[in-house]
């Protein structure tokens, strides 16, 4: 005959299934929120680049490299 089991016993493998998952659930939340200022960056980077792509006509390339402050074009002196 299969045993049952009592209705007002804890079983020990569910309650640490719930609290592992809760941790998890808080670890995922805690790293998101971390990342928010990461994701607010790049959203500024895209508008920047975007910005500068239409005012100047330039390639992308040119957007990215104002937006990060290298705006100035460097020649490369080859010496033979």
């Amino acid at each position: 005959m299969p045993e049952t089991t009592e209705k007002g016993k804890f079983d020990l493998i569910q309650v640490l299934n719930g609290v592992a998952l809760l941790l998890c659930v808080f670890c995922l939340a805690f790293i998101a929120l971390s990342l928010r200022p990461v994701a607010q960056w790049a959203n500024n980077q895209n508008i920047c680049v975007e910005q500068e792509q239409a005012k100047s006509g330039a390639p992308i390339s040119w957007g990215v490299r104002k937006c990060n402050g290298r705006s100035k074009v460097y020649e490369v002196n080859r010496s033979s």
